[in-house]
């Protein structure tokens, strides 16, 4: 499992994978960027909803991170969303290949955050979710929601 290190500032969640699909491990991995993506990225300006990983030539790319261009990155800008290579370990990569290459899994980019001076993304092996696994998980956070808000209420008339 990858953990953040201590300090790392979160640029972007892809809060609709965890809809979308149910997260069985989570992995770390560094990503390859010129300057002005990285200058773009600590605007904020990255969107990760609908992108995936996939392997290519035995190497892992973003596919469909949209990291807007840099306003004052003129000549230097580069595609916003062009495929981005992953820089993992081969290890790691070996033994993602072959979970991906199992029926039902895929690899989803669920945040992209700085480690120092780095930017790290992390990739969540995932299986998708039916319908009726969504509306599930939906009545079980409404459930809870539910639960807090009436131990807030009791609590206010003590």
């Amino acid at each position: 499992m990858a953990e953040k290190k201590q300090g790392g500032r979160v640029i972007a969640q892809n809060r609709k994978a965890y809809h979308e699909y149910f997260v069985d491990d989570k992995y770390e991995a560094g990503i390859a960027l010129f300057g002005t993506e990285v200058k773009s990225l600590r605007a904020g300006a990255v969107n990760l909803k609908d992108s995936y990983c996939s392997f290519k030539n035995g190497e892992l790319f973003v596919v469909g991170m949209h990291a807007s261009p840099y306003e004052k990155g003129n000549i230097f800008n580069r595609e916003p969303l062009r495929d981005r290579k992953l820089l993992m370990h081969r290890r790691e990569l070996n033994k993602l290949f072959g979970l991906v290459a199992q029926k039902g899994y895929t690899l989803v980019p669920l945040s992209l955050y700085f480690s120092g001076k780095n930017v790290k993304v992390e990739v969540g092996l995932c299986r998708g979710k039916k319908l009726y696994d969504k509306r599930d998980t939906a009545a079980k956070n409404e459930a809870t929601r539910e639960m807090d808000r009436r131990m807030k209420e009791s609590s206010h008339y003590d």
